[in-house]
């Protein structure tokens, strides 16, 4: 008999959770690796949407590291599948040599702000030779956010030496971030793995009644590392142009404001479009995707049209296209932006006509998902927002 098989069947199936540790008296028995990292049930009939897994798996700390600019936390949990986004979805399930997945969270240590940047691992065991692991997949996870990480074999029990080198960001930076976090460092965490210790984290059974609902897991918090939870639209400088609904936004928050460019270290002249795209419920950000904007303050959209985000400033045109960078600003945090010449203050009509923005994602995220975010930030529709400046 299969431990899989038999942890399925002694799940919980009301509407809690069920704990069950893959230790103790199983261990004795004698089940095989190989059955210990099969995949847990999946929900059938998911929606188009972020919804509650059927199960996920606790999590344990190896340790943090800081550098001049950089902060790191390692951690772990059972090796289970996740998704790669490239075209079509694409799982990738867990092998039997595999003996965690491992996970890396980056800030930056002044601000401490989760941001996305360059991440290889190397693994040294008791001064051995170092086992390069790579890059490692940019992912999110409802519980844990925003974070790298893979499934990892290691060559058995014993102490090693986690290399993590990370940078450069994979972003632009504004504000005071500007010339900053633009280097490369090396961080290490050393760490005790035990096969024992990894199969006794356990794994949480969701109740049948609750698994593929559309809501998800609580993002956990942990003293010794920031949280890749946004800050709250409501705090962010500038004018608030709202938040766009779920069913246009491939299930994504989409949110927009206008603030001055100055204040992320651009022109004087012109204004500044930041665009947040997050998950819903935990609002943890969504990087690598790419996004444009039409800005139009003509009325019916006629008059002439200029191109965006980098040019002089001279314009006075009612009516542009912008390409939204992706950006991590102290202040506003992972954002996408541009400047603009139309939304800028005095650009306006002399009716004070209302300007559209019309928001366009053209490639949705690109970052792997564990259980529950697989569905997810896939197809997006335009969405729009009205702004009078």
């Amino acid at each position: 008999m299969h431990r899989r098989s038999l942890l399925r069947r002694t799940a919980l199936a009301g509407s809690g959770i069920g704990t069950l540790s893959l230790a103790g008296c199983l261990e004795r028995l004698g089940f095989e690796e190989e059955s210990a990292w099969s995949n847990p049930p999946l929900v059938q009939d998911r929606p188009d949407a972020v919804y509650l897994p059927a199960s996920t798996e606790k999590m344990a700390r190896l340790g943090t590291a800081t550098g001049d600019e950089f902060g790191i936390a390692l951690g772990y949990t059972i090796p289970h599948r996740f998704w790669l986004l490239a075209g079509e979805s694409n799982q990738v399930d867990v092998q039997p040599s595999d003996s965690l997945h491992l996970m890396v969270t980056v800030w930056d240590r002044e601000t401490e702000l989760v941001v996305p940047a360059t991440v290889r691992l190397e693994l040294v065991q008791e001064g051995e030779r170092a086992t390069p692991v790579g890059s490692l997949w940019p992912m999110i996870s409802q519980q844990m956010g925003f974070h790298y990480g893979d499934n990892v074999e290691l060559s058995g029990d014993g102490t090693y030496t986690a290399r993590v080198q990370v940078g450069p960001l994979d972003t632009d930076r504004t504000g005071a971030f500007g010339d900053r976090l633009d280097g490369t460092e090396t961080l290490t965490v050393e760490f005790t793995h035990a096969r024992e210790d990894v199969h006794d984290l356990g794994v949480e059974y969701i109740g049948t009644q609750r698994r593929g609902t559309q809501e998800a897991l609580d993002l956990r918090t942990n003293d010794s590392m920031p949280s890749s939870r946004g800050q709250p639209l409501a705090e962010l400088p500038g004018d608030h142009l709202g938040t766009a609904e779920r069913d246009e936004s491939g299930d994504a928050r989409v949110g927009a404001l206008v603030l001055d460019a100055e204040r992320v270290g651009g022109s004087s002249e012109r204004a500044y479009l930041a665009v947040t795209l997050r998950t819903p419920y935990n609002d943890v950000m969504l990087p690598f995707a790419g996004l444009s904007a039409t800005v139009d303050s003509g009325g019916d959209g006629g008059g002439s049209e200029r191109t965006g985000g980098d040019g002089d400033g001279g314009g006075t045109e009612p009516r542009e296209s912008l390409t939204l960078t992706e950006a991590v600003d102290p202040t506003l945090g992972h954002h996408y932006g541009a400047e603009s010449d139309v939304l800028s203050t005095g650009q306006s009509t002399a009716d004070e006509r209302e300007t559209m923005i019309t928001i366009s994602v053209e490639t949705p995220p690109q970052v792997a998902r564990h259980d529950g975010y697989e569905t997810a930030f896939r197809t997006f529709d335009d969405v729009r927002f009205r702004a009078q400046r």
